[in-house]
């Protein structure tokens, strides 16, 4: 039987599917053990990384230094895509990690900005969202990090133009950006999670198409990688409650 972690990892898998010859740069165990499934299967040109500065192989050993200049050049020149967390998002996939609350007085500190704004500006950004909550997926964000639709468009073709969200996946489903005037959209639901589940935790309006359905299925070989090669010790079964 599949558990819920085991389809978010095929979910986190899928935001790779054709990219071909780019950075994979994923942020959290399941989207790590995502990339490295998507690069055994049917992505294997991809590039690993650790989200940060190193390369590395299928089993997440380190195999070189990735120099911050030439990550850069990669980054701006949109070879990269990389799967981020959210502390806080909205239905234009504006994502805040910096900080919860008023900016004059917050009542949280979190990471920062860091490189959000470059990433949802000149590559695909994903993002990778553990507990799914009206916490998280909020009306509007404290602060904007990573750049929305709403905003890349009102910036104007210098911020829009190599701008693109790919998908949000959540331990209750997977979601896009596909909905009207790019707001976020269920694409599909894991098995055992309803729609109506998916709604109830949602801070705002969902789109929602006429059937939204079930994540994939993983094949026998995917689940066979996933649980005695990418991940022997379980360590997904952690991150995302079944």
């Amino acid at each position: 039987m599949t558990t819920r972690a085991e389809y978010c990892v095929i979910a986190c898998a899928e935001a790779w599917r054709g990219d071909g010859e780019v950075l994979a740069s994923p942020m959290g165990l399941v989207p790590s053990f995502g990339a490295r499934l998507a690069k055994r299967t049917f992505s294997p040109d991809l590039l690993l990384t650790d989200g940060e500065a190193m390369l590395v192989g299928l089993d997440g050993t380190v195999e070189g230094w990735l120099p911050y200049r030439r990550h850069l050049t990669m980054v701006t020149g949109g070879r990269r895509h990389v799967m981020m967390g959210a502390s806080q998002i909205d239905r234009y996939g504006n994502q805040n990690i910096s900080c919860i609350g008023d900016w004059e007085r917050p009542s949280r500190q979190l990471l920062g900005v860091r490189g959000a704004p470059v990433n949802t500006l000149n590559n695909p950004v994903s993002y990778w969202v553990p507990r799914h909550s009206p916490r998280v997926f909020v009306e509007r964000v404290d602060m904007v990090s990573g750049v929305g639709y709403d905003r890349a468009r009102a910036a104007g073709p210098s911020a829009s133009r190599f701008h693109r969200l790919p998908r949000v996946v959540s331990d209750l489903g997977v979601f896009d950006f596909d909905g009207p005037g790019h707001v976020m959209r269920l694409a599909s639901v894991h098995p055992g999670v309803t729609v109506e589940e998916v709604r109830a935790a949602t801070g705002f309006e969902l789109a929602v198409g006429e059937e939204a359905p079930f994540t994939r299925e993983p094949t026998a070989e995917e689940l066979r990688l996933i649980r005695e090669v990418i991940d022997p010790k379980g360590l997904r079964e952690r991150e995302v409650r079944g």
